[in-house]
């Protein structure tokens, strides 16, 4: 039956609500299909789901979709035994009810798209679910789904589990079809009254401009005295109303920011928990039991990253069914539930977005991967006995690799991880595994993400400024000789009654030697990954709404720094990366005197923050000034391997400081490179003809030529030695 012309548009709504309600009815059905719930839990669980069911068949009533309603109907006659003796819901009822639903969406988003007409009559498929549905007594007495191992799926499962992938995938693609975003009426409305307050913002500058106007033209005049006084008092008006102009500015900001977020963000659970019904079904189709738990759901994502890590996540999901949940007999042996667990865990940082996969299952035995690297000539056997066990594991994620001698339908065909990764790293981002053999399997994704502000905690150590997401900020403390524990090896902070490390950030940055903290030295408490770490800082310069971006191409793997952000007065700050400051590390390691050491030169922030960041991705430990002088001073009690300084300073530029240099036997022998934003054949003819070993403008050095030339130096250094 066609659909009312005037009805079409509320059709279209009708479906997007629908899709709601139906992943609501899908994590009840998983819910009633679980062991362990208790009469009140399953009641309530039961109640919620035929009230869902109810509304599917009213809506679709009131729209004219009877075919719909026909369908919605038929799910609740198939309820309705089960819920007089409550139950946990067999496996074959779950399975036909979820069918129901599969074939309820795509009449609904067929409707949607104008295509109602042409979807053949229902009958025949509501046939079907009658038929595929347990007899009432089977379905209100049968066996429930935890009561005995299923290792195999009923008969009839194949054709519904079909239909149900396509069904969950089709839900967890929602709006991502296109590149736009669908924006509701309200939200356009909100951001219209924030946009009317610009307006009247900007006339109140205009405003306030004509009156510091008119205060520079008295203070011009030739009387002096009155018209001073008068100038004091309208640049105090215009003072005050600035100041009430900058606080509503920042209401502005932070309210067309949420409007923006409201529009372009969603809960990640909208992909995630259309995944819980996939882990489900292909749990059964393999004969094997398993369950998806998510935590941090609500973290909201731009959309557009939401496409990109959909895939990711189905294959890594596929692949933990697949390889490393075992058959239910088998865990049962291993002294291991028979049901796996699979935990997806998602966390915010900063800019950066963790997505952490654990099972229990087998773990990856490294003996077997390597030997298929091998026997698929990935890698030979003189490679293969070099190798440690990350590297090892690693090999998971290489093209064509696949431990099956034989292709399925899920796997054996070398592609899945490898997609994983490349889509991964087109996102800026890296994966990481972890396994132990026998008791599970934990991979990692750090992702960056762009869009919008976050808080940030600045802190100072030396005379570096670094920024920390607040968000892994758990509190700040300071330190006393009552809450240290100081020992010979570490330091440690009594913490709500637990003893937490304690690390100086000047020496995890290789700034200065490992001490102890000093009385009333603030303390950062950081916590990331279930790990926590008391931070030694200098100051804490207080915490403000960044937006973070990642860091360029050639420095986006140094692991101390998960991005930068540009301050008011143009200043880059980097951001640390929590998971490296709550990292294992001791005061032997953070010193690394064995590494190669650079001192960079320059009176720029930017600049050396920028530098540092290159040369410790190439393994440098970095020491830092803010001029010549303050390098002369370094240079009495450090020794270098190589010194990048640049050339225009106001204290002792750079070409000073190499004939400086040059003139003293203990540092003769330094490489210099110089920098400078001036590329001009004069200034890098200037720089070699003082002494310098290499020149680079800044924009080589953000091109990433920093590093390569530092090395070339090093090396026409040493030769010449």
């Amino acid at each position: 039956m066609p659909v009312d012309p005037m009805l079409q548009s509320l059709v279209a709504g009708f479906s997007s609500e629908a899709q709601e309600v139906c992943q609501k009815v899908t994590l009840d059905l998983l819910e009633l299909e679980r062991e362990g719930l208790d009469i009140e839990a399953l009641s309530k669980v039961y109640t919620r789901l035929a009230r869902h069911l109810h509304t599917l068949k009213g809506s679709a009533a009131s729209l004219g979709l009877q075919d719909l309603s026909s369908i919605a109907h038929k799910l609740e006659d198939a309820l309705a035994p089960l819920r007089k003796d409550i139950k946990p819901m067999p496996r074959p009822m779950v399975d036909m009810l979820l069918h129901g639903l599969d074939l309820f969406m795509l009449r609904a988003q067929a409707h949607a798209e104008g295509r109602g007409e042409s979807l053949p009559d229902p009958t025949a498929a509501l046939a079907q679910l009658v038929a595929d549905a347990p007899p009432p007594e089977e379905a209100a007495g049968g066996t429930a789904a935890g009561a005995a191992p299923a290792h195999a799926p009923a008969p009839s499962a194949a054709p519904m589990q079909a239909a149900a992938s396509q069904a969950a995938a089709s839900m967890a693609e929602e709006d991502t079809g296109d590149a736009g975003w669908r924006v509701a009426a309200h939200q356009v409305t909100a951001l219209m009254r924030e946009v009317e307050r610009l307006r009247e913002f900007r006339m109140r500058l205009e405003d306030r401009l004509r009156d510091v106007s008119k205060a520079v033209e008295l203070l011009t005049a030739r009387e002096l005295l009155a018209p001073t006084a008068r100038a004091r008092a309208v640049l105090a008006s215009v003072t005050a109303g600035v100041r009430s102009d900058g606080h509503e500015a920042s209401d502005i900001v932070d309210s067309l920011e949420e409007g923006l977020k409201s529009i372009t963000t969603r809960p990640v659970r909208t992909i995630l928990e259309p995944l819980q019904r996939m882990v489900r079904d292909l749990s059964r189709q393999l004969g094997k039991q398993a369950r998806l738990s998510v935590v941090g759901a609500e973290v909201s994502l731009d959309r557009r990253l939401l496409e990109k890590l959909k895939g990711a996540m189905v294959h890594l999901l596929r692949n933990a069914v697949d390889h490393g949940i075992e058959m239910p007999d088998e865990r049962e042996r291993a002294g291991k539930h028979h049901e796996g667990a699979l935990t997806l865990r998602v966390e915010q940082q900063g800019n950066i977005l963790i997505l952490e996969l654990s099972d229990d299952g087998r773990g990856i035995d490294v003996v077997v991967v390597r030997a298929s690297a091998e026997r698929k000539g990935l890698i030979t056997a003189d490679e293969g006995s070099r190798m440690h066990e990350a590297q090892v594991r690693d090999l998971i994620f290489r093209p064509g690799f696949s431990t099956r001698t034989d292709v399925t339908d899920t796997s054996g065909r070398g592609v899945g991880l490898d997609a994983v990764r490349s889509a991964v790293e087109s996102m800026q981002g890296r994966i990481e595994v972890v396994s132990t053999k026998g008791s599970g399997t934990r991979f990692m994704l750090t992702v960056p993400m762009e869009l919008g502000s976050s808080p940030v905690l600045t802190v100072r150590t030396i005379d570096s400024q670094v920024g920390l997401p607040m968000l892994a900020v758990e509190s700040t403390q300071l330190a006393t000789p009552e809450n240290l524990r100081i020992g010979r090896m570490k330091t440690q902070l009594d913490y709500n009654g637990q003893l937490v490390p304690v690390v100086d950030l000047g020496a995890r940055l290789g700034l200065r030697a490992s001490a102890p903290p000093s009385e009333g030295q603030p303390l950062i408490i950081v916590q990331s990954g279930g790990k926590r770490m008391a931070l030694a800082v200098d100051a804490v310069v207080g915490d403000r709404d960044l937006v973070i971006r990642p860091l360029p191409a050639e420095v986006r793997d140094v692991p101390s720094y998960q991005g930068a952000a540009i301050l008011s007065r143009g200043e880059l700050l980097l951001i640390l990366r929590p998971g490296w400051v709550v990292a294992d590390s001791t005061p032997q390691t953070v010193a690394m005197p064995q590494s190669r050491r650079a001192l960079v030169v320059d009176d720029s922030l930017t600049a050396r923050a920028l530098h540092r960041a290159m040369l410790e991705a190439g393994g440098f430990t970095v020491h830092l000034a803010a001029s010549g002088a303050r390098a002369m001073e370094r240079l009495q009690t450090e020794t270098y391997d190589v010194i990048i300084c640049d050339l225009e300073m106001e204290e002792m530029n750079g070409t000073e400081l190499v004939a400086k240099l040059r003139s003293q036997p203990g540092t003769r022998e330094i490489p210099v490179i110089l920098v400078s934003a001036n590329d001009s054949a004069g200034a890098r003819s200037r720089g070699l003809s003082a002494g310098a070993d290499g020149f680079l403008s800044k924009r080589e050095c953000a091109a990433g030529r920093l590093l390569s030339e530092v090395l070339d130096v090093m090396s026409r250094r040493g030769a010449r030695a």
